[in-house]
């Protein structure tokens, strides 16, 4: 049985970030923990003043990690109509600007004590394993489940000598996350293959996206417009996330497009570059700061363009389908989920996407069936994380001492000794600096510095292996 089971989320960033990894592994406590059958800890990064205000945006900073799990649990429970009793944890830190990421310091798997270690669930575990220098998490977990959130691979092949990093990071992904973890979840076949991985979307979106689009339905069904603007788009203002691909597709068909109208909103490193490409085209592309999408701003817009093929699967294409819009978006393994929704319009080339625009703002969106919605919110979301991880028969799998068969229980024992020795390979490689640097670890990140021991109450023994 899984209840009364101990479930700790570990993951890569935190609000106020405006993250997937924030937001995302949030919900997903809250709704594990929801009806009381669960012990959840929800392990969060805690950065030090000079790093929060690297990643935290609007100059928001916390002197303490209390006051810092206030502030998430405030903004989580404006959003959902239950409390759920789930704990928050946090783990030392370090923001590596180089990668726009947050990256662990010391042995992350010693914030939850032995005596409770259960389940680990790493949302984004090569993330998490790079530079792990400490308790091998199959060892101390009974069960062990990777959420693959990034297209780490995409990303690095638009940057410099791209191909071959690709090439040396799919290697050391495969790495890491085969000792580490039993089982992976990859939310979308756009993700790199892992043995022993499955297909699943195990995220959902955020109750009030569902309120939006329930208000918009009750205005349809009153005979009144629900939507009163055209089209927009949402992101992270820099060129990996869309903006390169739409305007390019606005500048290849401005003909055919002239007359489109479109709202751009986001903030990010290339944001001046985007506001000068849109000058130079004939369409008339406005661009604006970022927003939460959930403002009334942008409850009109009757159609959300998403050209971006470096999402897994993209959080602000399921909170337009919840919001009752109709979504213009690549034909991509990222968007395989979403095919199932009627307002989800998808396009193989830029004559395709000129079609599915045209006929998006020309339409009216269809009404999304019960099940429909369900299937986006996070309850449909947990529920499919629950069969994706098959606790029960992983956790059988673990106490069962050892197979009858002979064969079987020598190959068993021969893979488990080849893995001891890889996951000790790269205990002993993460253990010195110089090669933590060489893989691209930040630097002094082997053990958590004296303020981040005296933040977090770490006692001298904590620093054995930190």
């Amino acid at each position: 049985m899984e209840e009364n089971r101990h479930i700790a989320i570990f993951t890569t960033a935190s609000l106020p970030w405006m993250t997937g990894t924030a937001v995302n592994p949030l919900f997903r406590a809250a709704f594990l923990a929801k009806d009381g059958e669960r012990m959840v800890t929800l392990v969060i990064p805690w950065l030090s003043l000079k790093h929060q205000k690297l990643v935290y945006p609007n100059d928001i900073t916390f002197s303490s990690p209390s006051e810092q799990e206030a502030y998430v649990r405030q903004w989580l429970e404006e959003r959902i109509s239950f409390r759920s009793n789930f704990s928050i944890s946090f783990y030392p830190g370090k923001f590596a600007v180089d990668k726009r990421s947050i990256l662990p310091v010391g042995d992350i798997s010693d914030v939850v004590p032995d005596e409770q270690a259960d389940v680990a669930v790493l949302e984004e575990p090569e993330h998490l394993t790079w530079f792990h220098h400490g308790k091998q998490w199959k060892e101390k977990f009974c069960l062990v489940i990777g959420i693959v959130h990034t297209n780490y691979l995409e990303y690095v092949r638009r940057e410099k000598n791209g191909k071959l990093q690709a090439f040396l990071l799919k290697y050391v992904n495969n790495w890491v996350v085969g000792i580490y973890c039993h089982k992976v979840i990859r939310l979308s076949a756009a993700t790199q293959d892992y043995p022993r991985s499955i297909i699943c979307n195990v995220h959902g979106v955020n109750p009030r996206f569902l309120e939006i689009g329930e208000k918009k339905l009750e205005q349809q069904k009153q005979g009144s417009q629900p939507f009163t603007k055209g089209a927009y788009y949402i992101g992270k203002m820099v060129w990996s996330k869309g903006y390169k691909e739409l305007l390019k597709l606005f500048r290849d068909h401005q003909k055919d497009l002239g007359w489109l109208e479109v709202d751009l909103y986001g903030t990010g490193e290339d944001s001046d570059q985007v506001k000068e490409a849109a000058k130079k085209l004939e369409i008339v592309v406005r661009v604006y700061p970022g927003r939460d999408h959930a403002d009334p701003i942008f409850h009109d817009y009757k159609v959300f363009l998403n050209p971006s093929t470096t999402d897994v699967v993209c959080t602000t294409t399921a909170e337009a389908l919840a919001m009752g819009k109709i979504v213009v978006c690549a034909n991509h393994p990222s968007n395989d989920f979403f095919k199932q929704f009627p307002n989800c319009r998808t396009y193989n080339d830029g004559n395709g996407f000129v079609r599915a625009t045209l006929t998006a703002l020309n339409e009216l969106p269809a009404q999304l069936s019960d099940a429909q919605r369900h299937e986006l919110s996070w309850e449909s979301a947990t529920e499919r994380f629950l069969r994706a991880s098959d606790l029960d028969q992983a956790f059988a799998r673990k106490q069962e001492k050892s197979p009858s068969d002979n064969f079987a229980s020598s190959s068993l024992n021969l893979r488990k000794n080849l893995e001891n020795a890889s996951a000790y390979m790269h205990y002993v490689a993460s253990g010195f600096e110089t090669s933590r640097r060489l893989f691209g670890a930040i630097p002094r990140s082997l053990q958590p510095d004296e303020e981040q021991c005296k933040e977090l109450g770490l006692a001298a023994s904590s620093k054995r292996r930190l």
